[in-house]
């Protein structure tokens, strides 16, 4: 039987020839050819994955002191936090990973929106990172059960007690999720399993579809221009240079700035005030006791803010079903963005002020319902978020209005730099 030809000797050769390694490190990183003006921005992508594996490598560690029961969680936790050595370093370094995490991605997904990343060829990258988006939630939230504090319980009440909204099948729905009629040790069994084998495969999957997808298409830049379309004589495009070592040296820089930031936070303020880890997750579930005020981690809080600022019925369906459907509509809305723009361009340096001013007004509504959905609801609030609401939607629904009837700048032949 015939034998693949490599470059490679030795060990490598010998395992070349059966395993395609050293093309595979050419194809996806040797000389794999990215963009030469990628700038600031173009930090989150790496650095989402270097959270990942963080979060994986310490969640395998805290999984070997926690027992995943309704006696033992809260106990486990505890246990983990003074008795294991270093246990509160690996504990906070998930906690913290898990918040990190939103923000490299938020971060990220607002790149893309600025510089078009979702737009043809691309649609299909931004489809797996939004199916990635939406796995890391269920991810956080079936963790977020997991140590067993009253935020925690509380919180994972109110959120499951959301689906019992969906007409006929709700509340079989709620009580199938639950495994129970209430959150209990079942529910905490099924969620534990959920979040440290299911959902981190599905994750795992997901960015190597990912990455997949985007080295096939070649990675967009800040001038929205794709860098294949113009190649020197040998086929190498002309406006790219190798990611390795270049972009491999470069994104060293933005892990250093990434992880002060992080020892910082981690060794300084684990909790950020509260907003990290809940105050009320330190004290073990009560099914007795409901904390005074209930609210899901930061991360989700723009769309709890939305699911609370629909306080009206409709079609006559209660306002708790259109404030899920709502808040349901808000993430999918995500996913068909790459159909909805139709601007002749892609990067936000070329296009009109319509669009400027929209991504401006979306990026604010957003950090707002963020802030919102922390705070306890008053009439004043919750017509502030009905007002960022509706400008959440508009921003999606008038976008096929306003990106083709904006006037955009011409775009340059070669990338400026």
């Amino acid at each position: 039987m015939a034998t693949r030809e490599t470059t490679a000797t030795g060990v490598l050769g010998w395992i070349d020839q059966r395993l395609p390694v050293v093309d595979a490190w050419n194809k996806h990183l040797g000389q794999y050819y990215a963009p030469k003006n990628f700038n600031f921005w173009y930090f989150f992508g790496s650095l989402a994955l270097l959270v990942l594996v963080n979060q994986i490598l310490t969640g395998i560690w805290l999984t070997m002191s926690y027992e995943p029961s309704a006696e033992g969680a809260f106990a486990s936790v505890e246990y983990i936090m003074r008795d294991v050595e270093f246990g509160w370093v690996i504990r906070y370094m998930h906690s913290t990973g898990a918040s990190a995490f939103f923000v490299v991605v938020y971060l990220h997904m607002l790149r893309g929106l600025m510089y078009g990343s979702y737009q043809k060829p691309r649609e299909l990258i931004w489809l797996f990172g939004m199916a990635i988006y939406l796995a890391l939630m269920a991810e956080a939230f079936m963790g977020y059960l997991l140590p067993w504090g009253q935020m925690s319980y509380w919180g994972a009440q109110v959120i499951v007690s959301l689906f019992g909204a969906i007409p006929v099948v709700g509340a079989d729905l709620a009580q199938w999720i639950r495994g129970d009629y209430l959150i209990s040790g079942i529910t905490l069994n099924r969620f534990f399993a959920l979040h440290v084998i299911a959902l981190p495969l599905v994750i795992a999957g997901l960015v190597f579809l990912h990455i997949l997808a985007l080295h096939e298409v070649g990675s967009n830049n800040p001038d929205g221009i794709d860098i294949k379309l113009n190649k020197d004589e040998n086929g190498v495009p002309k406006d790219g240079i190798p990611f390795h070592p270049y972009y491999t040296v470069k994104d060293i820089v933005g892990v250093a700035v990434f992880l002060f930031v992080f020892c910082l936070i981690l060794f300084f303020f684990p909790e950020m005030g509260g907003y990290f880890l809940e105050y009320a997750n330190f004290e073990p579930a009560n099914p007795l006791k409901t904390p005074e005020h209930i609210a899901p981690v930061w991360y989700f809080t723009p769309f709890y803010a939305i699911l609370r600022a629909i306080t009206f019925p409709m079609f006559g369906l209660d306002a708790k079903f259109w404030g899920v459907v709502f808040m349901g509509a808000a993430i999918a809305m995500l996913f068909v963005l790459p159909w909805l723009d139709r601007s002749p361009v892609r990067s936000m340096r070329y296009k009109g002020w319509y669009s400027r001013i929209a991504l401006i007004l979306f990026c604010i509504a957003f950090v707002v319902l963020g802030v919102l959905g922390v705070l306890p609801s008053t009439p004043g609030r919750t017509a502030l978020a009905q007002a960022c609401t509706a400008i959440y939607f508009a921003y999606f629904i008038l976008m096929p209005w306003y990106t083709r009837m904006e006037k955009c700048k011409p775009v340059p032949e070669r990338v400026t730099g």
